[in-house]
């Protein structure tokens, strides 16, 4: 049995107001042909398919256009969970229909854990004694409210004690039922039943996971606690498919709990990053080991950044000519001095190339004030949580009286964050 694990699509997404779609278009198109390729049974999609929760009509005729194509071929099943980026309700609306073509949607937590414990079958064509059983634990994104009550007069490490407690405890039941889904089937079958891999599903931030500055990569709960360690999972788990962190990476130096990672790059921090999808492969063993492999994923629109002074970045930009590049660039000005007319200069210099120019930024050796934000920074550059600590050293905010009004502030955006737009 092979299983791919995806995730992070962000369907929809832009950078500095430039679509994307020829992009997204093009990993569907070679994700449905490595799937063929590799003889994929099962393919995870762990959350984060859409950027938004109002995703426009070109990225819902990517998304189900794919689903399509691949209920055409040799995979038998489609797991997709919704991410933070997700509205659980958008992607639960066709889960009746996308069922009939073994697409399996799950985009919040429900009542019933049943729910989320998926027995999935490989197509009949499968070798006698293979592995040809998979329980998969589909995981959604879960938001504050479904792991915690709201007590008065609780402190932040309360809450956040709460929510790692919520995790855990959610873990620990889903498998538990796949458990016995799993001893159930092996009662029924005959003593020579091939190894049923358990395999769960998430989307969520876990501790020590690297990021990218620009990546998008946001916290999703309130509080530095809430980024959970590789225990919380239970040691049932066969394989763990992550989604949210964009970097590739393991959790907790250990091989079968992991991110993919996004397939492209989601900005110019990333420009340098190799992506990948991650394959998984069981054999007719009963070792509950898998075999796991990474394949790269192509890059199908370079993006640069270029760092210096003006001249070597009219250097950098030739070279690209030179080499016949149709990258998009970030151009960050180093240095204290102001370059006139920059825009008129690049614009000279790409002339008759397909080289763009997507950001122009300058960078400080010092720090600037928020009064001087229109003279070197944009809002692209700012974190929320940025402009709020700078409204507070506005309002010469006592320090005793911020960590308390952070947290507050941080709890409003991350509820703003969860509105389903597409709920009744």
């Amino acid at each position: 049995m092979k299983i791919l694990h995806t995730s992070d699509w962000h369907l929809g997404r832009s950078l500095y107001g430039k679509k994307r779609y020829p992009e997204f278009s093009a990993f569907l198109d070679w994700l449905a042909q490595t799937i063929d390729e590799s003889n994929v049974d099962i393919l995870l999609v762990a959350g984060d398919v859409f950027d938004t929760s109002t995703p426009s009509n070109q990225a819902q005729a990517l998304y189900y256009r794919f689903l399509c194509r691949i209920a055409a071929s040799r995979c038998s099943h489609v797991v997709v969970i919704a991410g933070n980026h997700d509205s659980p309700s958008f992607l639960n609306a066709p889960q009746a229909l996308l069922r009939t073509l073994h697409v399996h949607v799950v985009g919040a937590m429900t009542e019933s854990l049943a729910d989320e414990v998926l027995v999935l079958q490989t197509s009949s064509q499968a070798v006698p004694g293979n592995v040809d059983t998979a329980i998969v634990c589909a995981v959604p994104y879960l938001r504050d409210k479904d792991l915690r009550t709201v007590v008065p007069g609780e402190t932040i490490d309360d809450k956040n004690r709460k929510l790692v407690a919520g995790l855990q405890r959610h873990y620990a039941e889903v498998v538990a039922l796949a458990e016995s889904k799993r001893a159930d089937l092996y009662a029924a079958a005959d003593a020579a039943a091939p190894f049923m891999p358990i395999i769960a599903m998430g989307h969520l931030f876990t501790a020590g996971g690297q990021t990218i500055d620009g990546d998008g990569v946001r916290e999703l709960y309130v509080g530095s606690l809430t980024h959970v360690g590789a225990d919380i999972f239970p040691a049932a788990i066969d394989y763990l498919a992550l989604g949210h962190l964009h970097v590739p990476q393991q959790v907790g130096g250990l091989a079968h709990l992991r991110y993919c990672g996004s397939p492209i790059p989601m900005g110019f921090g990333e420009a340098n990053q190799s992506k990948q999808i991650v394959l998984v492969e069981w054999g007719g063993s009963t070792d509950a080991k898998p075999t796991i492999h990474t394949i790269p994923v192509p890059c199908f629109q370079p993006l640069v950044r270029i760092t210096g002074s003006l001249d070597t970045i009219l250097a950098r930009i030739a070279s690209l000519i030179a080499e016949q590049s149709d990258a998009w660039l970030e151009v960050v000005i180093t240095g204290h001095a102001v370059t006139g007319h920059l825009r008129d200069q690049l614009d000279t210099a790409l002339l008759g190339s397909t080289l763009e120019v997507l950001r122009i930024k300058y960078q400080r050796g010092h720090v600037l004030v928020m009064d001087n934000l229109a003279d070197d920074e944009t809002l692209d550059d700012l974190e929320p949580d940025d402009v709020f600590r700078r409204r507070l050293d506005a309002g010469a905010v006592p320090d005793e009286e911020r960590a308390e009004l952070m947290a507050s502030y941080q709890q409003v955006i991350q509820d703003l964050h969860e509105q389903d737009p597409h709920l009744d």
